[in-house]
């Protein structure tokens, strides 16, 4: 299969290779109608997938540069922990990707925890993407609005699913950490409370289909490319360190516009029901910062310091594709088109029966 180079960052926008790629990892999650679910472990998509997952770290390596450690570690020795021996590659399968490698980041030996929070909150308060929230708060129309759902649903409909494939790689301090997060994700032990559950009302108020992967065939490549970056970390033992800053970069960024995106629906008519979403993520989300940052990353980079980079890289990504959806989606509104991909009209069409 020949899938050629393509400039910065194509890779993230090309509409064949995200769904491509988003169809092999779906067979991870829930599946689709129709599809032998032994195609999950089939060798032969196994290799395509590498294939594909290749120009996508690649895509990914040229948009998203390795933030640094900052002037104030550069007298900090990188870390002397041992280096587990590496296997060799095996012959058959995907070649393995020539993106760059991650390399390691200069950390105190002293406090880990607390550098790896800084470095985070520095990341993402030099983050200066357009205010998509912002305009969904004061300026956007009801349609536009629904269209935002949608683009979330692709995520949000199997939140927090992608991290979760970290846990059983991670122990200690990092472990617990993430389950405390995941947990509440997962509603507490009840169903009705999942976060998954709670944006199928909100899709359900606001007249749209809630049945998983509805809209997948209106969505565009960057918001394909947002979950893809997710399941690649998940999916992936070397990206755990790249999941986890991955994870603790949407809880940081998460209270301010999801109060935004509360707001904005309520002025639109939106009722409580159809808000309780946003609105236990302003709340959640706030604790879920200080454990995601100090001690799930924090906890992640004392006992893996040659990782720390990879942490940050992660976080970059995520950052790095909010602003390009954001981008796109503001792009659109205001030339007063459909940020999704045309579908038989313009129009996101409501669900079944509604």
């Amino acid at each position: 299969m020949d899938v050629p180079p393509a400039a910065d960052p194509a890779p993230l926008l090309d509409e064949d290779l995200q769904l491509a790629l988003f169809a092999c990892y779906e067979l991870h999650y829930q599946g689709f109608d129709g599809v032998d679910e032994r195609w999950e472990w089939n060798p032969s998509l196994l290799e395509t997938r590498g294939i594909l997952e290749a120009r996508f770290e690649e895509g990914l390596a040229r948009a998203v540069p390795r933030p640094s450690a900052g002037p104030e570690l550069s007298a900090v020795p990188r870390s002397t922990a041992p280096k587990p021996p590496v296997a060799p590659v095996p012959s058959a399968g995907p070649k393995p990707s020539t993106a760059p490698k991650s390399s390691a980041v200069p950390v105190p030996s002293a406090g880990p925890a607390a550098w790896m929070r800084r470095a985070l909150t520095e990341l993402v308060a030099a983050d200066d993407g357009p205010a998509l929230s912002a305009y969904l708060q004061r300026e956007a129309d009801l349609e536009q609005f629904r269209e935002f759902v949608v683009h979330r649903s692709i995520y949000h409909l199997k939140e927090a699913d992608p991290h979760t494939w970290a846990i059983p790689r991670l122990r200690g301090q990092a472990k617990a950490a993430l389950v405390e997060i995941q947990t509440d994700e997962y509603g507490g032990g009840r169903a009705e409370r999942m976060h998954a559950e709670l944006f199928r009302v909100t899709m359900r108020r606001l007249g749209l289909d809630d049945s998983y992967g509805a809209y997948l065939d209106r969505v565009p490549a960057v918001t394909l490319a947002i979950s893809n970056t997710m399941s690649l970390f998940g999916l992936h033992r070397r990206h755990r360190g790249a999941l986890l800053g991955h994870l603790a970069a949407f809880e940081m960024t998460s209270s301010l516009p999801n109060r935004r995106y509360g707001r904005g629906l309520r002025r639109l008519g939106g009722d409580e029901a159809a808000c309780s979403f946003y609105d236990e993520h302003v709340q959640a989300d706030a604790v879920h910062e200080q454990i995601a940052a100090h001690d799930m990353c924090g906890g992640f980079a004392a006992a893996h310091p040659e990782l720390a980079g990879d942490v940050l890289y992660g976080a970059a990504c995520a950052l790095a594709l909010d602003r390009l959806f954001a981008t796109h989606v503001l792009a659109c509104w205001r030339r007063g088109a459909t940020s999704l991909r045309e579908h038989g009209g313009g129009e996101v069409t409501s669900g079944p029966g509604r």
